[in-house]
């Protein structure tokens, strides 16, 4: 029995991106697996992701995976655009780690929340995805319409507003 054609669709998406990080997600042992037993290879992909997100979670509970969601791919990509030219990609992370500081604090002075927020780390692992997501920029979102605004007669006072603002044309 053959998957539903949108299965069939997102099991060859998951495939091209294995494929395109060969050493990072063990391509060539999945391929082996696949051979020698006839599923795919995203199948064992999710499986051993399931496994180590199993893993994760009973060693350092539902802190730990909130806090790689949210400095993991994030630090990864600023690796990358340090390397690179791209002003655009520069300001929005930056932006992401200005906004990531800040909820960081928020987050330890109200560290209270936790307890009274009903599935605290399932919403903070969602908000930060969204925060880093290429689609979505939030972090631009959040600086933009909250950070900024609140932040911006103080950095008038130390006179850096027109160092920000010129930095706020690069992020739009």
């Amino acid at each position: 029995m053959s998957p539903p054609p949108q299965i069939k669709k997102a099991i060859e998406k998951a495939d091209a991106f294995l494929a395109k990080y060969p050493s990072l997600f063990q391509y060539e042992k999945l391929k082996e697996l696949e051979v020698k037993t006839g599923y795919s290879k995203v199948y064992f992909f999710m499986f051993f992701s399931f496994l180590l997100g199993s893993l994760l979670y009973l060693i350092g509970g539902p802190k730990l995976v909130s806090d790689l969601v949210s400095f993991l791919y994030p630090a990864y990509m600023s690796f990358k655009t340090i390397d690179s030219a791209d002003g655009a990609d520069n300001a929005q992370w930056l932006t992401y780690w200005v906004v990531f500081g800040v909820i960081s604090i928020v987050e330890t002075c109200c560290s209270f929340l936790v307890t009274w927020i009903p599935l605290y780390f399932v919403l903070k692992i969602a908000f930060f995805i969204w925060l880093w997501h290429p689609k979505t920029l939030g972090a631009g979102v959040i600086y933009t319409q909250a950070l900024r605004p609140l932040l911006m007669p103080y950095l008038e006072a130390f006179g850096t507003s027109q160092q920000s603002t010129s930095a706020q044309k690069k992020l739009s």
